[in-house]
């Protein structure tokens, strides 16, 4: 889990959406992982392996969360949460770096999860196609193949939103 577990959280963020949730769903994962009744006979597909247990995991909290969600929402009102934002020097600066994040993060939920996730993997822990295939326990060309679609999906997503390529 050590070795994995940065990339993992960047899956499970993906398929969230709730970074707060991270910690909980790691959790489970390594519990999961604890729990396996057969060894694995591959140590070489441990990152395939934990990838297919932390998409399990991921999708056992969404269900478990949905179903508080409508318990919560029969018996009582949500209130909406309030944000405070550090002031920064630059206000305009600050009003443009939040609304293109905003936008990016719009787009991104738009996007199916696989197709976030493998975004997500690809520029924020900064793997080559071989990792990803590793990790993921899928071919090089699907990797490719994926990763294709999936920038040709948000970009759809984001010309919808009316973000040009400069603003990014």
């Amino acid at each position: 889990m050590a070795e994995h577990g940065n990339w993992l959280r960047t899956v499970i963020c993906a398929r969230l959406g709730e970074p707060q949730a991270i910690d909980e769903v790691m959790q489970d994962v390594s519990l999961a992982a604890v729990r396996q009744q057969a060894p694995i006979s591959d140590p070489a597909k441990v990152g395939a392996w934990l990838y297919r247990l932390a998409v399990r995991q991921t999708l056992l909290y969404r269900r478990k969360q949905g179903r508080r969600r409508k318990l919560i929402d029969r018996y009582g009102p949500t209130q909406p949460a309030q944000r405070s934002r550090p002031r920064r020097a630059d206000p305009l600066g600050w009003l443009l770096t939040e609304e293109r994040r905003v936008r990016v993060r719009e787009a991104m939920a738009c996007l199916p999860k696989r197709d976030a996730e493998i975004l997500l993997l690809k520029y924020t822990e900064d793997w080559d196609y071989q990792a990803l295939a590793e990790h993921l326990g899928i071919s090089h060309s699907a990797v490719e193949a994926r990763l294709h679609r999936a920038r040709q999906r948000l970009r759809t997503e984001l010309a919808a939103l009316n973000v040009t390529p400069a603003e990014i």
